[in-house]
């Protein structure tokens, strides 16, 4: 099981990254090989699979993939291309990718053939997904005989639902081993809830489970590994690195156990209805019964929760910096405990010697701002830069003076402030080609508590799915292992322990402006990530002006999000791709 880290349009750097580990295969001596859904182009490729030169083009890099499997047989997820679909000039018909349709599939490819396919029959559409925009379902289900087992090949989807292929593939293609490859996205949570899953997969069918996963980072969304090998009474057998690569190498032994005939079914024994029809072909009818090396695999375990989310977000920021071709990131660095938590993430995924921060004073700063700035830059061994912006904001007020006339100040001075340092960031991102990071959290950005052009100017948001209360637990957890490490913290403890605040007018903090956080990030996770009503939020002990202020700020925020750089997930709903709401809405359901 290749647990792989593709880029989505290097169908040559990924061919080549393939042939690497085929050679690790080899060297394992394996007779079966897998790699993860769409691997090939890497996943999501959006609107790539609109192209018709990138159709041609994948074409290719599958062609030349097939070359490498010389004497091995190997499982792979490619773009397949359908038959051309004759469509009267009169009819219009709306259909995903024009005449020709395309396929989620997995081929399997042995001795240089590619002797079987399948198609994705369950298209995700929902959330981050959205392959119906692109490929057409599967109706059949692959049962193919390899090295004289008898092997369900399916993806990703696909083995969620109980009534999928994989039910099929075993009742009525008698399956040994279910194959199941994917792009299985990251959230909090998510592999304890997919483990369960599997195993309830294995145990109800009698059937071993191979569930092959992407890892690393693409755009907003972030992949973590974590392939499993689940047996027939669903136990985990073998687990893969959480956001490493990884290649996992098992034995795997069959005999027809009981549990596994009284799923599969004998002839003579009572009709199953079939949803899927079952294409059956032969890859290798015999084992290759020589001896082979001993497999010494050390036991993966399982990370703590917030480790594992700090991980998701270092891999995110890592694979979006070099994916990208960036060298340096640049920060705003502003004393508190945002850009702090960005900082580390930056230093601990490219390397301090490529993060840059910026403290930006305003005659409002504070002086602990600016030693705990210091601080926490010369824990992390980054490079500092101080911009003061006190004059160009004085400059900027009295230029506009005349037009204010007798008006008094208000968030507008304030936002000025947020707005020069947008503009001094994004100077320094033309002239040395540096990517600006985003400080702002999932709290902030939900209820519009961020300067449009300000604050949140810049190229990717890296806490923007990270609530205010969890950016706490994280920093903690990181000050937690430094300590382990080295004996000393590494964030200063008063960037933890002072009251959070913008700093844009005298004696300022949020709570002037927000209710506490951990009140507002329970309204905001009922109401943001669940969809639930005002009722229903009241009834978990909150007070209905203060759900109803939330809300409102919520709906009137969307088209700053809606402007908002892209940042990494890692809660089951967040800001973006995740939920679409119109900016134009007067629907008011309180």
């Amino acid at each position: 099981m290749v647990q792989m880290n593709p880029i989505v349009g290097d169908l040559k750097g990924n061919v080549r990254a393939m042939t690497r580990w085929l050679k690790e295969a080899r060297r394992a001596e394996a007779d079966l090989v897998v790699f993860p859904e769409l691997v090939i182009t890497g996943y999501p490729p959006e609107d790539l699979l609109l192209r018709p030169s990138f159709l041609h083009d994948t074409r290719w890099a599958m062609d030349q993939f097939v070359k490498q499997c010389r004497n091995l047989t190997v499982v792979v997820g490619f773009v397949e291309e359908g038959k051309a679909r004759s469509v009267k000039p009169t009819t219009r018909l709306v259909v995903p990718s024009g005449p020709r349709p395309i396929f989620n599939a997995a081929a399997v490819i042995h001795d240089r053939k590619i002797v079987a396919t399948c198609h994705k029959t369950l298209l995700p559409n929902y959330g981050v997904f959205d392959e119906s925009r692109y490929f057409h379902p599967g109706h059949q289900a692959l049962v193919c005989v390899v090295a004289g087992i008898r092997v369900g090949v399916n993806i990703c989807e696909d083995i969620w639902y109980q009534d999928g292929p994989t039910r099929d593939q075993v009742r009525c293609g008698h399956a040994e081993l279910i194959i199941n490859i994917n792009a299985s996205p990251y959230h909090k949570g998510k592999s304890a809830v997919r483990e369960r899953m599997l195993s309830q997969r294995a145990r109800e069918n009698g059937v071993m489970v191979s569930y092959t996963n992407m890892v690393g980072g693409q755009d907003e969304i972030v992949f973590d590994g974590n392939s499993v090998l689940v047996d027939s009474k669903g136990r985990i057998m073998t687990r893969g690195k959480v956001f490493e690569e990884d290649i996992i190498v098992a034995d795997l032994q069959f005999e027809d156990t009981p549990s596994r005939l009284v799923v599969a079914g004998k002839p003579g024994k009572r009709r199953v209805a079939v949803h899927y029809p079952i294409k059956k072909v032969v890859a290798t009818r015999n084992s290759r019964h020589q001896e082979k090396k001993a497999i010494i695999r050390h036991p993966i375990s399982k990370l703590d929760p917030l480790e594992e989310v700090y991980l998701a977000l270092v891999t995110g920021v890592r694979d979006y910096v070099r994916k990208n071709r960036f060298s340096i990131v640049v920060i705003g660095i502003s004393g508190g405990i945002d850009s702090a938590l960005t900082a580390v993430i930056a230093a601990d995924a490219i390397g301090p010697d490529n993060v840059t921060g910026v403290f930006m004073p305003s005659k409002f700063t504070s002086r602990e701002s600016q030693d705990d700035s210091r601080a926490l830059m010369k824990a992390l061994k980054c490079t500092l830069l101080t911009i003061s912006i006190a004059g160009v904001w004085k400059q900027f007020v009295t230029l506009l003076a005349p037009t204010f006339g007798t008006r008094p100040h208000d968030t507008t001075e304030e936002n000025l402030q947020a707005r020069i340092r947008g503009t001094l960031l994004m100077a320094l991102s033309n002239k040395f080609g540096h990517l600006v990071l985003t400080t702002g959290n999932k709290s902030e950005m939900s209820v519009g508590y961020a300067t449009l052009y300000g604050d949140m100017a810049g190229g990717f948001a890296v806490i923007k799915d990270v609530p205010k209360m969890l950016v706490y637990e994280l920093i903690r957890y990181r000050n937690r292992r430094a300590y382990k490490q080295h004996g000393k913290d590494l964030i200063p403890v008063r960037i933890i322990e002072r009251a959070p605040s913008a700093e844009l007018k005298p004696d300022q903090i949020d709570q002037d402006t927000l209710p506490p956080y951990d009140v507002l990030d329970r309204i905001l996770e009922a109401y943001v990530e669940e969809d639930r009503s005002l009722p229903e939020i009241v009834k978990l002990g909150m007070k209905s002006q203060t759900v109803r202020g939330v809300m409102a700020m919520v709906d009137r925020s969307e088209y700053k999000r809606r402007q908002a750089p892209i940042g990494i997930k890692i809660t089951q709903r967040a800001l973006g791709k995740d939920r679409r709401m119109p900016i134009t809405n007067r629907y008011v359901k309180h």
